[in-house]
């Protein structure tokens, strides 16, 4: 049963931040940019993009967007700790796959400025459409250590050029078939929103651009900003179960562990109807015997015990983010009752949910 502090969220909701307070909130707690190595003029990540002929405008558009998003301050879109351009032949443009053609900004320079280099594929059959000089600098950028990205289609091109060889790209599904008749014997992955191996990120498109520019800005720029990104790209939570809608909850935490990783996804797909730990095993080809020990020695947690603490967190973002009350915050974390939630809460936070909500938002008024 629920106590009078626990139910705080339904008869004395407390005052929740609107979406322009947490950006302001976000940016004012972004640290000064961290002039790594690599960084010039306070920039930290720098994006080159080739286009090919009938590339998926959304797959731009969510490139540039969510980098722009995290450059600056506000909605001001200077690009100052993020920058990006479309390469090209001055003067020229590239015609998208819903016939809208995108100038390029700036000609093939120095591919050493860049920390990675971005091709987006277009409608498959087109290649001869190319200039070579596209191909040419993509050839360049590999022999001279630069990271390529490779977005929807842009996985095709990479392997036609023999650019990802001993790499397992992510695709989308709806190419599966395509990928089996071009590259027969080059394993692929269909699973996650995008793949990281040594010189090569490949992504499917589609939303899981946002996925994929959270995380460079994350690797680059720190939370915050991966957090900006989400908030500004995606729906609230609280009326979207999707994926890319929980990673501000959870924490952007990368993982160079192929299969932890992979079981992490999982779990954060699916919050609200957790699996269970022998399923998700299957689902990432390994064993529970071996999923538990790539859990203990990577995070110091069964993975029962990590997933009930990434439920948790989910829950607690809930609870300053929005005003749901908290016995349906325990249904959104998957937990079957309230006061089995309202336990494991107390035990990993220290106070009751109501109590805590009520604390954060007091802490926040005052700040």
């Amino acid at each position: 049963m629920l106590n009078d502090s626990d139910m705080a969220g339904t008869a004395d909701r407390p005052a929740t931040l609107t979406s322009r307070q947490l950006v302001d909130q976000l940016d004012r707690s972004a640290l000064p940019a961290r002039r790594a190595l690599h960084a010039v003029d306070g920039v930290e990540l720098r994006i080159g993009i080739l286009l090919w002929p009938g590339f998926p405008l959304l797959s731009l558009a969510g490139l540039c967007d969510g980098l722009r998003h995290a450059a600056d301050v506000g909605d001001q879109s200077r690009q100052n700790r993020c920058s990006w351009a479309v390469l090209g032949v001055p003067g020229e443009g590239v015609p998208a796959s819903c016939g809208v053609r995108v100038p390029v900004d700036q000609p093939f320079d120095d591919v050493t400025e860049f920390d990675y280099l971005a091709v987006i594929g277009g409608l498959l059959g087109r290649d001869a459409d190319v200039d070579r000089r596209y191909v040419s600098y993509l050839r360049q950028a590999d022999a001279r250590g630069v990271p390529l990205i490779g977005i929807c289609t842009g996985s095709f091109v990479l392997a036609e050029l023999g650019l990802l060889e001993g790499h397992t790209p992510c695709i989308h599904p709806f190419h599966v078939e395509d990928w089996k008749a071009r590259h027969p014997v080059v394993p692929y992955e269909t699973r996650a929103h995008y793949a990281f191996s040594p010189g090569r990120i490949t992504c499917p498109g589609g939303i899981s651009i946002v996925e994929l520019v959270a995380e460079l800005v994350h690797l680059h720029c720190g939370a915050d900003r991966a957090a900006k990104v989400v908030h500004q790209m995606t729906v609230d939570a609280d009326h979207s179960a999707t994926h890319v809608a929980r990673r501000h909850a959870l924490g952007y935490e990368p993982s160079d562990h192929k299969t932890l990783r992979q079981a992490i996804v999982l779990m954060e797909k699916n919050i609200a109807t957790p699996l269970e730990i022998a399923v998700i095993a299957r689902l990432v080809k390994t064993s529970s015997r071996q999923l538990e020990r790539v859990f203990l020695n990577e995070t110091g947690a069964s993975p029962s015990e990590y997933y009930r603490r990434t439920r948790l967190r989910f829950a607690r973002w809930l609870l300053v983010s929005s005003d749901l009350p908290v016995s349906a915050i325990a249904h959104e974390a998957g937990f079957s009752d309230a006061s089995h939630f309202i336990r494991h809460f107390q035990q990993l936070y220290g106070l009751p949910p109501g109590r805590l909500r009520k604390a954060l938002s007091s802490e926040a008024a005052r700040a």
